[in-house]
């Protein structure tokens, strides 16, 4: 989130797609109805009614996979009816910048791409400099060449008839749509958007996110109260585990992890840190080798960085199509792995098609699954299907501690990291997570020291006694370390900081190897003042007491800033667009408020800091699927054509070409998409075991339609039988008015829903996983499956 949990009550519209937050994200609706009793409204579109849409002020329904055609008919409304917010479009986001003669848009492609690799050359479309390297301006907006002209170009295509026709949405609920969030571009008004994996999980998951993004920027929704790009996290620590480098393209911090053929600290760092000749460009990624090398120093502290750099992993490339999740299990059911940890996860219900994953496990040598209960994927060998005596996979089962049990750090979608203490010992001797992993890499250290091994220096030269106290693993001192330490007496700023002491904030890291940290964005986290995430002041200024900043509770990253990009709230002298909620302004002496991003002083810096020329990209030439959405259909769905372009998919979406794939198939004549419900929780690993909460939602089911009931002659309550092309599984029908049909491009389409908590081992007649349907394709950036949007066959049991 931009913005966080609090601050969605200071919103004058909240626009929710892609998710039901009402059911899965009880907390922030909170602040929802709070908008709403200050005289917010709030519209949901989603194509089933839910609490959401029942708590709603405007409810619309579109076909799930249509997002991109209704929100760039909102972009084309905006720039029709000029209701951008013209000052802050002109100073603060790169709508003036001028694109290269290489940049052009044909039928669905953009310039650049290779049919053979499935991707584009991103170098056509950059940016028109001037002789330092600063992008070529226009501030008129007029040279057809700039952002805003292509812009205009762009959408001119997502006219009303066609983005109703393909969305399943009325025109008249597109103008009101339209009507009603572009208000907020008034300097003085905000909107927000409040988004899930209704969004992300889709094959054009990121240009879903990036249409929303780049509405903002023109409406000026970004850096101010009550606006922003808000992801809602599918658990509470979701947005810390990617922070600290879940994924595989990134290390702690949202540093690269390095590539083949960058062998040298140095030839990485030089690559990754941007250069700008704009003296009020912050460009603060030019910190990167800071970052870099005391992350390095932090994993092996008594080596150079340049050494500790040879022994981090590195990759061919960072493609998602060759190391995300539907790859890495692709590869296992090759058979190109040998052993996997499964740690807090159930993968065989998870995971997009589900019954490849399943098969994919029986190639492994071993298996090891830490969880709290037995479950699908520690247990796959006993599923269906499965015979145990042809599967070589031998299993290990770790029982651990749950949270409540273990001490530490969670942070939530709002970037607050707070402290939570351990309450009950685990019983039976399990242990927490941190235990495990410690203990495991000792006993390896030791074979290590005792017996050699191939390559031993990265692992026997690790710090790994930073992260314990007298051989237990010790949550604060890796707060500490995550924050980070001054490896030697070192002055900076005037002041002398003694080897051992916390640095005080990112500000204060050194590239020279004299500072370490492990994340550079948590650093002003674990302060010699203390632990700032276990703080629990309410107090606040009065300033701040305007829109509920809260600072001295818990902490946020970075720096404690509650609100990302907070200088474009103001104008370029420091004041305000919204004065009745202000996020900072300047006294005339400093700024006041929150933590500003940057403190110069007004007009002095571009507002967007981490951005190398310091703008808000409208045009971004980084994703690997294009620099501007363009609409798509699912991979599977329930047309041959659309009317934007004669490109039905988009053409740099994972997919395995030996995998058939459902388009306009009448064998799998509806669309399909998972969800959860309250009483459920991921898989259900956790939930399923409750009894009460099995009582409450004892089985798979389907929503469909009562005119798709009636068709296929299904009553209300009786078994079914869903199939995919990937699998079937039976659950029980719910005939309701909270599925309907879609009237796209003249012909009925039926859209069933079914949750994806359940599986085979608990309740025993519970059904099956959801995720059997679904197809192993993803978004070309992420990787994410596409689970929201495929096409399935309904029919008696």
């Amino acid at each position: 989130m931009t913005n966080h949990w609090i601050d969605i009550q200071n919103s004058d519209c909240v626009l929710i797609m892609g998710s039901n937050a009402a059911e899965n994200h009880p907390i922030s609706f909170k602040w929802v109805t709070r908008a709403q009793e200050r005289g917010a409204t709030l519209i949901h579109v989603d194509p089933r009614f839910t609490r959401t849409s029942a708590k709603a002020d405007i409810y619309m329904g579109l076909r799930s996979g249509s997002d991109i055609a209704v929100l760039g008919g909102m972009i084309k409304y905006i720039l029709d009816n000029d209701l951008v917010f013209k000052e802050y479009v002109v100073n603060y986001t790169n709508a003036a910048f001028v694109v290269g003669k290489g940049y052009s848009f044909e039928d669905g492609l953009f310039s650049g791409y290779d049919p053979k690799t499935r991707s584009y050359d991103k170098k056509q479309w950059a940016f028109e400099t001037d002789d330092q390297g600063v992008p070529v301006q226009d501030p008129s907006l007029k040279n057809p060449r700039c952002v805003y002209q292509l812009l205009k170009k762009h959408y001119e295509r997502y006219e009303l008839d066609k983005v109703s026709a393909i969305s399943g949405l009325s025109k008249a609920e597109l103008e009101q749509l339209y009507k009603t969030y572009a208000a907020t571009g008034a300097p003085d008004k905000s909107g927000t958007i409040m988004y899930a994996m209704g969004w992300t999980q889709h094959t054009v998951g990121v240009q879903n996110i990036r249409s929303m993004a780049m509405i903002q920027l023109l409406l000026g929704n970004i850096g101010v109260s009550g606006g922003g790009v808000n992801a809602l996290r599918g658990e509470s620590n979701v947005q810390g585990s990617t922070d600290h480098c879940l994924l595989y393209h990134i290390l702690p911090g949202y540093l690269k992890t390095p590539l083949v053929d960058e062998q040298s600290l140095e030839k990485h760092n030089t690559k990754y840190t941007p250069v700008s000749n704009d003296p009020e460009s912050a460009n603060w990624w030019q910190n990167y080798p800071k970052y870099m090398n005391s992350l390095l120093k932090s994993m092996w502290q008594d080596a150079d960085p340049d050494e500790a750099y040879t022994w981090l992993p590195k990759l061919d490339n960072r493609k998602a199509s060759e190391y995300a999740w539907l790859t890495l299990f692709d590869k296992m059911d090759e058979g190109q792995f040998k052993g996997l940890f499964s740690w807090g996860m159930n993968p065989a219900c998870s995971g997009a098609n589900s019954n490849k994953t399943r098969q994919a496990l029986s190639k492994l040598d071993w298996l090891v699954n830490v969880n709290i209960f037995p479950n699908e994927t520690g247990w796959f060998w006993e599923g269906p299907d499965m015979n145990p005596k042809e599967i070589k996979t031998e299993v290990f089962f770790l029982p651990c501690a749950v949270s409540v049990e273990k001490e530490g750090s969670v942070t939530n979608s709002g970037r607050w990291m707070q402290w939570r203490y351990k309450g009950p010992d685990a019983p039976n001797g399990q242990k927490p997570d941190g235990d495990i992993m410690y203990e495991l890499m000792e006993k390896i250290r030791h074979l290590y020291k005792e017996k050699g091994g191939v390559y031993p220096e990265p692992i026997t030269k690790l710090s790994w006694d930073a992260i314990a106290t007298d051989g237990v693993f010790d949550a604060h001192k890796v707060a500490k370390l995550i924050n980070g330490y001054f490896t030697r007496d070192v002055e900076i700023k005037g002041k002398l900081y003694k080897k051992g002491t916390l640095v005080p904030s990112f500000a204060y890291l050194q590239e020279d190897g004299s500072t370490m940290s492990g994340n550079w964005l948590y650093c002003h986290s674990y302060t010699e003042k203390g632990n700032m995430a276990a703080r629990r002041d309410p107090s606040q200024t009065p300033e701040q007491a305007k829109i509920g900043l809260y600072p001295n509770w818990s902490w946020c990253w970075p720096v404690n800033r509650r609100i990302l990009y907070n200088r474009a709230s103001v104008d370029l002298k420091g004041k305000p667009y919204a004065p009745q909620k202000p996020v900072i302004q300047w006294d005339g002496a400093k700024w006041v408020g929150d933590v500003p991003d940057g403190g110069w002083k007004p007009g002095t810096k571009h507002a967007f800091i981490m951005r190398k020329h310091g703008y808000g990209q409208i045009f971004g030439p980084g994703r690997a699927d294009g620099p501007l959405p363009e609409y798509y259909e699912p991979l599977e769905c329930p047309v041959k054509s659309h009317p934007f372009s004669g490109r039905l998919h988009n053409p740099t979406a994972i997919s395995f070409d030996d995998e058939q794939k459902a388009v306009c198939d009448p064998r799998f004549p509806f669309v399909g998409t998972t969800y959860r419900v309250t009483e459920h929780w991921q898989t259900g690993v956790m939930t399923r075991n409750q009894g009460w909460l099995t009582e409450a939602e004892p089985q798979v089911f389907v929503e469909l339609s009562p005119e798709l009931a009636k068709m296929r002659g299904i009553e209300n309550g009786e078994k079914v039988m869903v199939d995919s092309l990937r699998g079937s599984i039976w659950a029980v029908a719910i005939v309701t008015r909270r599925m309907k049909p879609f009237a796209i491009q003249g012909v009925e389409v039926h859209q069933v829903g079914l949750p994806w908590h359940f599986g085979w081992t608990w309740p025993k007649d519970g059904g099956d996983s959801a995720n059997i349907l679904t197809p192993s394709v993803g978004d070309p950036n992420t990787g994410i499956p596409e689970t929201k949007a495929f096409m399935v066959n309904v029919r008696k049991a």
